[in-house]
């Protein structure tokens, strides 16, 4: 079978990629960077073809309670937003974190704090990847960045939060997602029936009395015992979670110097840095979390003893600097460089902040 290319932004790799993979539903509410995510579902009118639901919500708060709901139904259920829409929906991640259902959660950052700016931040690390909402609780995160792993992650967030029966983000920086490149889309997948969701998900409320008892899909318990208990089982599926499922990727880093440690769009523009710097003789290499949780801690620690120095580069004030210099445990110096409130720098930037902070 031909490949299907087409040329296409980030947001609009996510919703077609949401309807081949065969997801029931989408909940949303627009906002900038992200809007196009809705915007092409509704354009493509999946509810005539596959037979999902796409449904602009009166609030972000709304929307993401739509997603609790079709999640303990065992449905493959979607929302996304940018930064302060997120902030909104924290509440809602938590219990669904809580009740620990399966869902996909697109965040395409933009500047902050408070409404901001419309360009393009990483600024919501924080946010999603030290939890964000209340409670300890986890969102299995990916940071795509191409507009291929835009749509490829679709289907790798969904399968990671069935697996693990745990929400998973997608966190996209607004480079990514107004960015177009040509993207293979993913083939068309069959949605789960109600038999397969009975069969496969017997967790799943399907509204139904099993025996004389209903399955009722909750965050809530009122026993502190009972509680903690519930929060030591959450802890040990987290561990197995950071032991099977760390992604990254490493761009000449065998005889690196130094390292600079990116995601998203920062790592696309840092992997330029390391090819200027090459050309200056200056051996540095790039290594690019795919996955922010789990972080991928192991491999930073094993070049701790390898290189002079590493560079964190983000669009904020520093915030994936904090795990890679707990990472590292003060082996090598960790050095953070970053623009804000919306400003993307030159690999040159780059380049020479590697020069006056690590040389």
């Amino acid at each position: 079978m031909s490949k299907e290319i087409k040329l296409m932004k980030g947001n609009e790799a996510i919703a077609h990629a949401a309807i081949r993979y065969g997801a029931d539903g989408y909940f949303g509410y627009p906002i900038t960077p992200q809007s196009e995510i809705m915007e092409t579902l509704m354009a493509e009118k999946p509810w005539e073809t596959t037979g999902m639901v796409v449904l602009q919500a009166e609030s972000e708060v709304a929307a993401i309670n739509m997603v609790y709901g079709g999640a303990g139904c065992g449905k493959t259920v979607m929302t996304s937003s940018s930064s302060p829409g997120i902030s909104l929906k924290l509440e809602g991640i938590s219990y669904i974190a809580g009740a620990e259902l399966p869902c996909l959660i697109v965040n395409v950052m933009r500047g902050g704090p408070g409404l901001g700016t419309i360009q393009p931040s990483q600024a919501d690390y924080f946010q999603t990847v030290k939890g964000g909402g209340h409670g300890d609780y986890r969102l299995i995160t990916l940071a795509p960045a191409s507009v291929q792993e835009m749509a490829d992650f679709v289907a790798l967030g969904f399968d990671l939060a069935f697996k693990y029966q745990n929400p998973a983000m997608i966190l996209a920086d607004g480079v990514i997602g107004q960015m177009m490149e040509k993207v293979v889309l993913p083939p068309f997948k069959a949605r789960r029936t109600e038999e397969q969701i009975r069969k496969e998900m017997p967790w799943a409320t399907q509204g139904k009395l099993k025996g004389n008892k209903r399955n009722v899909i909750t965050s809530l318990e009122l026993d502190p015992a009972v509680m903690e208990e519930n929060n030591i089982r959450f802890q040990a599926k987290y561990r197995k979670i950071e032991e099977n499922e760390v992604r990254y990727e490493e761009f000449m880093c065998d005889d690196a110097d130094y390292l600079i440690v990116a995601f998203g769009s920062m790592a696309r523009i840092s992997q330029k840095t390391v090819e200027l710097a090459r050309a200056e003789g200056l051996k540095v290499g790039l290594l690019r979390p795919i996955t922010l949780w789990p972080f991928p801690t192991d491999i930073i620690k094993k070049y701790a003893s390898k290189v002079k120095g590493m560079l964190s580069a983000e669009l904020n004030a520093g915030q994936m600097v904090e795990d890679i210099r707990l990472a590292v445990e003060g082996k090598v110096k960790v050095e953070h460089f970053g623009r804000l409130g919306g400003i993307v720098p030159t690999p040159d930037e780059v380049l020479d902040a590697i020069k006056t902070k690590l040389m």
